[in-house]
């Protein structure tokens, strides 16, 4: 019996029958089933402490070249990232991981009661961070992390004539090189903050 035609050779059939011009497999749009990672992974969450202050960590992980056109599909088997022909199995040796924390909401829906509890250098300077990654429910702490930078910038309030009587609000930034040699694309980096007491102030996880 004879191969069946490729995809190629039917859309061209198809094209021609319809009247209209053959396209090719590069004009083709991307694999909608896909997820793409240009750019690295990106994350959110909440986080709130007992005082009442609520805050919204955001922040990525990235490193040189690596997520280029990393792409992730789903099959039968799981999920399997590639990049070009490339069958990628591995984190690269380092990951850079950056975050930001500042003031957030408890609660946007509804109208905070009492008065708002903003974040100071004294409440985050309590908070500790602990780095993990995740394999289902199997956390193992992150061997080595180096700090590269951090700052703390006053955030200028909107009402800029009201600045001298309103509370002083920050956003404090974070760049950190996380150690990832031999470590599965499929494991997640897991952050945790919590606070002097053992209290999880907010989790969250980068995973592809």
């Amino acid at each position: 019996m004879g191969s069946s035609p490729s995809r190629k050779t039917r859309l061209a059939a198809l094209a021609l029958l319809a009247g209209l011009p053959a396209v090719s497999i590069a004009q083709l749009p991307q694999d909608k089933k896909a997820v793409y990672f240009e750019g690295g992974v990106n994350f959110a969450t909440d986080g709130s402490l007992a005082n009442g202050a609520c805050f919204r960590v955001s922040g990525n992980v990235t490193a040189k070249d690596f997520f280029v056109n990393l792409k992730r599909t789903e099959n039968a088997r799981g999920g399997t990232f590639t990049r070009g022909s490339e069958i990628v199995t591995e984190f690269p040796d380092k990951l850079i991981l950056s975050f930001v924390i500042r003031d957030y909401p408890c609660d946007p829906r509804f109208q905070q009661e009492g008065p708002h509890v903003y974040l100071t250098r004294e409440m985050m300077s309590t908070l500790q961070l602990s780095l993990f990654w995740k394999n289902g429910v199997d956390l193992r702490p992150v061997k080595e992390s180096r700090k590269i930078a951090s700052s703390i910038e006053a955030i200028t309030p909107y009402a800029k004539d009201l600045a001298a009587e309103l509370p002083k609000r920050y956003e404090w930034s974070w760049e950190l090189e996380i150690a990832s040699a031999g470590v599965p694309l499929t494991d997640s980096l897991v952050l945790m903050f919590r606070t002097p007491d053992g209290r999880i102030a907010a989790r969250v996880a980068a995973r592809l």
